[in-house]
């Protein structure tokens, strides 16, 4: 595969260019930003579902309506461009910290757990590829939420574990014992760490100190050249947050795209980079999660 840098443009190579993890609503802001993401070359999207009303989830039928409109976010993706989305669901674990003083910290952890089985099923049945996000608050919270947040990580393992899929976490950054923390928890649960994505890291730290945990770094561009050496496995994430009201919150969604264009414009060995850049968009996606992905156009 030959690179040009003075007529690049990302959608002529025959590369994926992924964001592993975004958010989007049904709605006409969230499809424009799907077809720019399409026109830079953007060819596959995970999407992380969200709450979608004011109020958070206070039933399992609020979250089965939530988990729903997710997969029809999804449907309407696959009708109006040629990007492939994959849903990921399960109950947001700071839902638990919102709902505990409404429902009681007992109701709230049997509510996530609820959530979880269901997301699982949606899992079993083909309509989902992860459970995510899961994890924990990523501010500080007392000390008997903390306990509950962690007995439903221990939850969402079991479930992962017995529909055989990977877990999108949601954590504070991550540093070495971090890592090793969770991959413990794993392990007694009976679920590989490597199917383990820690969703939005953005500090970078070296393979043997991941304990098998697959990061997903935000595509900053310092991050993204640092992180390009890294044998993986690893991801690319936006955290696009399809949120008028929040604007520059997250990167936006043609971010990915637009920096594959602009390291391969910068660098004179592109066929290297583009190698490179197999394992956030080829090889991480088979390794975890058993996806082979190939582009549409």
């Amino acid at each position: 595969m030959r690179f040009n840098p003075g007529t690049l443009e990302a959608h002529r190579f025959n590369l994926p260019i992924v964001d592993h993890h975004a958010h989007l609503r049904h709605d006409p802001l969230s499809m424009e930003a799907v077809k720019r993401f399409e026109r830079l070359g953007g060819s596959h999207i995970f999407l992380a579902t969200q709450n979608y009303g004011p109020d958070v989830p206070v039933s399992v039928e609020d979250y089965r309506s939530q988990y729903e409109t997710t997969l029809a976010i999804v449907r309407s993706i696959a009708k109006e461009t040629t990007v492939q989305a994959f849903p990921v669901l399960a109950p947001y674990p700071v839902d638990l910290v919102r709902v505990a003083p409404r429902l009681g910290l007992a109701r709230a952890v049997e509510l996530q757990g609820a959530a979880l089985d269901l997301a699982g099923k949606y899992v079993q049945e083909g309509l989902a590829v992860a459970l995510g996000e899961v994890g924990r608050a990523h501010f500080d919270v007392p000390g008997e939420v903390r306990d509950a947040l962690r007995s439903v990580l221990e939850h969402a393992l079991a479930v992962g574990r017995d529909v055989n899929c990977p877990l999108v976490l949601h954590t504070e950054d991550l540093d070495a014992g971090g890592y090793a923390g969770l991959a413990e928890m794993a392990r007694r649960c009976g679920f590989p760490a490597s199917r383990l994505v820690k969703h939005y890291a953005c500090s970078h730290l070296p393979p043997e100190l991941r304990q098998g945990v697959a990061p997903s770094f935000l595509a900053r561009k310092d991050l993204v050249v640092e992180v390009l050496p890294d044998p993986g496995p690893w991801f690319l994430e936006t955290d696009y947050l399809a949120d008028p009201a929040r604007p520059g919150a997250v990167l936006a969604l043609e971010t990915i795209p637009r920096r594959v264009a602009a390291l391969l414009r910068e660098n004179a060995q592109g066929e290297g980079l583009l190698e490179r850049l197999t394992i956030p968009f080829v090889e991480a996606p088979r390794k975890v999660y058993g996806l082979d992905l190939q582009r549409k156009d």
